[in-house]
């Protein structure tokens, strides 16, 4: 019975103890749990700081990539806004240069009431870099007949040399079969304008037959005389480029420079004369 007594308060003993160390640790600053807490936390706090920097690095890596993405894209846009800006550039320059030629048409038109004024666009032309001889889509169709004149606004292209129902062949003024009788804007002088085989290869042509004494110079405007029928008087030619004198008394020539730009030639103006 004795033992058993002892044992009980023995038990009873340590059941106290552990009651006042737990109330030790729950209200001590010291207690075991901040000391655990400690222990836990100082290793770790090494690996956080790591953890914090790898996953900050990371972030700024893929933050680089979603940058440069976003940048192509803006370049991209932009890129597409210029080439949309370029050509409405484009657009308007040849609306400008559409509108400068209907004008100057226009003028032709109140000074040649006479004709009618027909457009026609070149469909086909012969090898070569120059509009010497080309194929218009208006023929008999529309009117269109044989050494009908055919002009831009920018002054004379040439001649209409055949004609089919719905197609015609023009000579140009550059081109060797082509004679136009012409005369010098400022001294009023006839000559006569022709294709020639060399300076046709530089979209040139040559005056001949310049009188003896004729005041000519370079820059001297050339122009339809009016003279044969053919072409109506005061259709603009080119300008004098150079001029080459010679012993005879009609041996001088000069260089012409038209003023249609037969490289690039697109569209013309095909002069039919008016019903009576």
């Amino acid at each position: 019975m004795r033992r058993i007594f002892t044992n009980k308060i023995f038990i009873l003993v340590v059941v106290v103890v552990l009651l006042l160390a737990l109330a030790a640790v729950s209200y001590s600053e010291l207690s075991g749990v901040n000391i655990i807490s400690n222990i836990i936390s100082v290793p770790a706090a090494p690996l956080q700081r790591a953890y914090a920097f790898v996953t900050g690095k990371v972030g700024d890596f893929f933050g680089y990539f979603e940058d440069v993405k976003k940048l192509k894209d803006e370049n991209e846009q932009l890129s597409q806004r210029i080439s949309e800006l370029e050509q409405q550039l484009l657009d308007i320059d040849r609306l400008t240069k559409e509108n400068e030629e209907l004008r100057a048409a226009l003028n032709f038109k109140d000074q040649y009431e006479e004709y009618n004024f027909l457009g026609a666009s070149i469909i086909a032309k012969d090898p070569g870099n120059w509009f010497d001889v080309f194929t218009v889509n208006r023929g008999i169709n529309d009117g269109i007949e044989n050494n009908s004149p055919v002009i831009t606004a920018y002054g004379l292209v040439g001649r209409v040399s055949k004609t089919d129902l719905m197609t015609s062949r023009v000579v140009s003024i550059i081109d060797m079969d082509s004679t136009v009788s012409a005369r010098l804007s400022k001294s009023r002088d006839l000559i006569v304008i022709r294709g020639d085989v060399e300076l046709r290869a530089k979209g040139l042509c040559r005056a001949d037959y310049i009188p003896p004494n004729t005041d000519i110079m370079p820059g001297d405007t050339v122009e339809t005389s009016g003279m044969g029928g053919l072409y109506p008087k005061g259709i603009i030619i080119g300008k004098v480029v150079k001029v080459v004198k010679n012993e005879g008394q009609y041996d001088s020539y000069a260089i012409i420079q038209p003023m249609v730009d037969f490289k690039r030639l697109e569209d013309v103006i095909i002069l039919t004369k008016k019903e009576s």
